[in-house]
Parts: structure tokens; sequence; C-alpha cells
């Protein structure tokens, strides 16, 4: 359904993913994990067209990307960015209407099946009792279930997303986690999204991407992909795994704190000599 071939992107002289073959699964939650500056968040706007390849290409559907036209990419995925900004003053219905401009021309104006596509969005988000409120009054989790509501509204059968929980506290995360997760089970939509949080990632994901020198490092089911070596050459972190005693998905416990404590004992111990 959405895959890349022999990709690389880079930015200026600078090569952020290099030769690079994943395909997506299709009716799955993929999340893409990595450290700072892996290329992440390049990889995910390269899969919506967003950002010319090197060399290679994205396949949609067994097609190059790069074939479509702009409108019909814009009917076939969906893409959330980062912190994403609305224009001052735009009320939450007005935004999630946006999400159905790739179905708008000359020979196609504002219809029935549009009408029901931004409802059924907003009622997927909870968003209904809050469509007259402006965007820029809205808290955080509110304002993101509203971007996620204009997304829905493309009615595309894969969203990316990147990194949807930023700047969310830990119940608007779980929320907003929650929504993807409902969409993915009951609309057997194609989830594909940058987070930063193993173990949520772990929670949620059907499928894993860790992302290491410009290269997929592993890809696959949480429990073939976490472990502590793969955590010590992705993340440069050591670490214990266990199981999430709610989920039964692994659970990453990072050595943070107890690697600083070994190394000032050690420093202890060699001054002392």
């Amino acid at each position: 359904m959405l895959k890349t071939q022999s990709l690389t992107l880079s930015y200026g002289d600078s090569i952020i993913i290099e030769e690079l073959n994943l395909t997506i699964p299709k009716g799955e939650i993929s999340v893409l994990i990595g450290g700072n500056g892996c290329g992440k968040s390049t990889l995910l706007r390269s899969m919506a067209r967003l950002l010319k390849p090197q060399s290679g290409s994205v396949q949609l559907n067994g097609k190059e990307i790069s074939r479509y036209s702009t409108r019909k990419v814009a009917q076939e995925l969906a893409i959330l960015p980062q912190s994403p900004t609305a224009p001052e003053g735009l009320t939450v219905l007005q935004l999630v209407k946006q999400g159905r401009y790739p179905y708008q021309g000359f020979m196609h104006q504002w219809s029935k099946e549009d009408e029901e596509c931004v409802q059924n969005a907003l009622k997927a988000t909870g968003m209904e009792e809050l469509q007259d409120r402006f965007v820029d009054e809205l808290s955080g989790g509110q304002r993101q279930r509203a971007w996620i509501a204009m997304t829905l509204a493309q009615d595309t059968d894969i969203i990316l997303l990147d990194e949807p929980t930023t700047y969310l506290d830990m119940t608007h995360q779980i929320e907003i986690l929650d929504l993807l997760f409902d969409l993915n089970e009951n609309e057997n939509r194609t989830i594909v999204m940058v987070l930063h949080d193993l173990n949520l990632a772990c929670r949620y994901a059907h499928n894993l991407i860790a992302v290491k020198d410009r290269k997929v490092y592993q890809q696959g089911k949480p429990e073939e992909v976490i472990s502590c070596d793969m955590v010590r050459h992705v993340f440069d972190m050591n670490c214990q795994v266990t199981t999430d005693p709610l989920f039964g998905t692994p659970l990453c416990i990072p050595h943070g704190r107890g690697r600083c404590i070994v190394q000032e004992a050690s420093v202890s111990v060699a001054a002392a000599q």
C-alpha cells in the first residue's frame, strides 16, 4: 500500500536517509522510533510527498507517488505535521471543513457527502460540542483533536502523524493515542506516526520501525524489536526491558540515574586511590 524503494533523502549536502527499503503494513499502526535527528520526520514527510527524494522512490498502491496529482495524493493519504497552526479566528468547524478541500472543484461543490464526512470526524474525535469554538481558544488536547478531526475529514485510508502527542500532558497523550487506536480498530485505517515515548509506542503499535544511521535498524512487532541491545545501539542508553503489567507489551526502564551513581562511585574510588 505504501512503501519506499532505495529511498535517499537529503537536506543540502547532508544525507538523512540512504537507500531505504520500507513497507508499511496495511491496516496496522506503525510507529517510527529513533534518536533525535535520525530522519523519522523527514521520512514521514517524504512518504506524504512533501519532500522530493534525492534518489529512489515512494510508492503508493503500487505506483510512484510522484506520478499522482496533488489532489489525488490528498484523497489517498492525510498527514498531520508537528505543531500545526491555524489562522487566527478560525472555528473548529471551519478547520475541519478544510479536510474536504481535496474533493472540491468546479464540477464538485459542497455536498451532502462532504457534510457527513465533517460531522463524522467531529463525532469520532469528540469535538461536536466544540465545533463553534475558535481553535486558538482550545486547550492543547482539544486543539490536537480538532486537527485530527480535519485529517479524518479527508476520509483517507492512510493517516500520517508526526509526534501527535508533543506538548501534551499524560492524560491528553493517552486520549489522542486511544482515539487513533480506535480508528484503526473500527475503521481499519492504516496509521503511521512518529513517537518519542518507547513505552507508549510499544503499547499502541502493531509494527515498530527503529531508525538508525540513515536506515531501518530493526522492524517488527514491539516484542521482536524492543531489547536492551536495540535501545543501547539506537538511543545510546542502557536499560532494562520487562513486561507492561496491564497490556503485556515491552516496558523499557532506563538506567540513567543508576549510571550516574555508578560513575560517581568510580570517581570517588579513583580519588581515594
